[in-house]
């Protein structure tokens, strides 16, 4: 991993944010919609290569929240969220690139058969 996406702390307010501390001080906080948005897992990235968001706010589930909140290896975090999903790993280096302003996750490569 790089060094600059290591992480020296992780603030989960499950009901807001999500923030961390990396090695050389830059903080980043995520919302707890664009990380739900954006969730890195092979079902969510097929939908989002297809044009479908990858989820919509849902009334029944209202407000998100994250209802888990893990390590991942020391490489990553990962999220049960109060809508049952869970699959998703946030790999630091992923999190460290979007908070600079860059695309979190580069598209998906097609190999999946995903049309």
């Amino acid at each position: 991993m790089d060094e600059l996406a290591q992480p020296v702390d992780i603030t989960v307010k499950r009901d807001e944010s999500v923030t961390v501390t990396f090695s050389d001080g830059l903080v980043a906080s995520f919302d707890l919609a664009s990380l739900r948005t954006n969730c890195p897992c092979a079902q969510c990235r097929g939908r989002r290569s297809q044009g479908l968001e990858a989820w919509t706010p849902d009334a029944q589930v209202a407000p998100l929240a994250i209802v888990d909140a893990g390590l991942h290896g020391a490489w990553g975090l990962t999220f049960e969220w109060n809508d049952g999903h869970g699959a998703g790993i946030f790999p630091f280096e992923a999190l460290r690139r979007w908070a600079e302003g860059g695309q979190p996750y580069p598209p998906d490569s097609g190999l999946a058969g995903v049309d």
